[in-house]
């Protein structure tokens, strides 16, 4: 079984579809860090299917650099990562590109979430025009050349919940109208991420195709029951970091924890990657403490304007008034987003004892992505990508899915 991966990001769509045995033919991604980081991937799948790893985590340990660890994975994969925006532009060459990566194989499943700014909720209240000038508004045009051009068995479009009223619903209505006239069957579904074990609260538009005109009815995927924590449960065998501390290679401090270990976070060796941490000025951890008390204490919020008037600095006193916030130790984290690669100010570590944000290694757990994965490019790039990302546990529930149906 194989796969494209349309505006691919990190990878954390197509991470679920190769953790069930799909071979991604083609990747294709505008960002040169996210592009980097799949080729990276690309290596450690080919690593493990030689029974290799051994180099892999030689990379990881920065014993081997990362053009020798490319340069032992075959051309044809590392040509697999098309590094272009889909464009009018580009269309032609990126499709020319595939055909000579496919030959004669045809395409089992087309994947991909074009990038949600568009639709987003948040970006259309901030934009006094609602983003409707926002050309990716129509990137899934271009999906749909891709579908006329490989005619795949099946294709997973995801997207923000915002896609649904964007526009007044007349992007989501043209876009299901044009997969069916293209001749697919579709249908939709809302999915929460907490439902399948990723510790995080979070909403998704799937939209899933089966190629033909018999209708088609979205597949049950399996959930998990999801009892876990993240103080105890995701976060407490990293060890502890003061803010500004970066630890690029370091060992666990304690034994893998039950959630880890059966959502296979912890890829059986005794380190991880990139827990690194951006500084802070004196004021802001003054805030993250009132923060933390405030959360931890009383289970609120805080406000800006809660804060001593020393440590404000704006007179805005009527809009965004929860910028600081501390993720629930107890429970889920509320949703990880790119922005955390600007600030850490919405994404505050649940403890008095590290007062700080969250860590790379952190973020990357909370959106369930496995310990050795590495995100390449350093530590803004890596906090974006992961905030972009698909989470890989709920990507993986709806790849089983459709291998089960194939």
């Amino acid at each position: 079984m194989n796969f494209i991966d349309l505006f691919a990001g990190a990878g954390g769509l197509s991470e679920g579809f190769m953790a069930n045995g799909f071979d991604p033919i083609a990747h294709v991604e505008m960002g040169k860090e996210a592009c980097d980081t799949i080729r990276t991937r690309t290596a450690y799948y080919h690593l493990k299917n030689i029974g290799d790893k051994k180099k892999y985590n030689s990379y990881l340990q920065g014993k081997i650099s990362k053009e020798q660890l490319w340069k032992d994975t075959p051309e044809k994969l590392m040509r697999s990562v098309i590094n272009e925006e889909i464009s009018d532009d580009t269309i032609k060459g990126i499709l020319q590109r595939i055909d000579e990566l496919l030959s004669s194989k045809k395409v089992d499943v087309l994947i991909g979430g074009p990038p949600c700014q568009a639709y987003s909720l948040v970006g259309r209240s901030r934009d006094p025009q609602g983003m409707l000038w926002d050309k990716r508004n129509f990137l899934f045009r271009y999906y749909a050349e891709f579908l006329k051009r490989y005619k795949p068995r099946f294709f997973v479009f995801e997207n923000v919940l915002g896609l649904l009223t964007a526009g007044n619903s007349v992007y989501f209505k043209e876009m299901q109208a044009l997969f069916t006239e293209i001749g697919y069957s579709v249908d939709f579904e809302v999915l929460k991420a907490e439902d399948y074990g990723v510790l995080q609260k979070r909403r998704r538009v799937i939209i899933i195709g089966r190629k033909g005109k018999k209708k088609f009815k979205f597949p049950t995927l399996d959930k998990s029951e999801n009892k876990w924590q993240i103080k105890n449960d995701l976060f407490s065998d990293l060890p502890n970091l003061k803010h500004g501390e970066e630890k690029h290679v370091t060992d666990y401090k304690k034994d893998c924890t039950d959630y880890l270990k059966r959502k296979e976070l912890r890829n059986g060796v005794d380190y991880t990657t990139q827990h690194i941490t951006r500084p802070h000025n004196d004021r802001d951890l003054e805030i993250y403490s009132i923060a933390v008390d405030k959360w931890l204490n009383d289970r609120t919020r805080l406000k800006y304007n809660d804060l001593p008037n020393y440590l404000k600095t704006h007179k805005n006193t009527g809009a965004f008034l929860d910028r600081y916030k501390v993720v629930d130790p107890y429970g889920l984290s509320h949703t990880v987003v790119a922005h955390i690669a600007k600030d850490g100010h919405y994404y505050i570590y649940p403890d008095k004892k590290q007062i700080r944000s969250i860590s790379v290694r952190e973020a990357a757990r909370i959106q369930s992505f496995p310990d050795n994965y590495f995100f390449e490019g350093g530590r803004t790039a890596a906090f974006r990508q992961i905030g972009n990302a698909v989470p890989p546990l709920m990507a993986k529930s709806i790849a089983e899915s459709i291998k089960k149906i194939i």
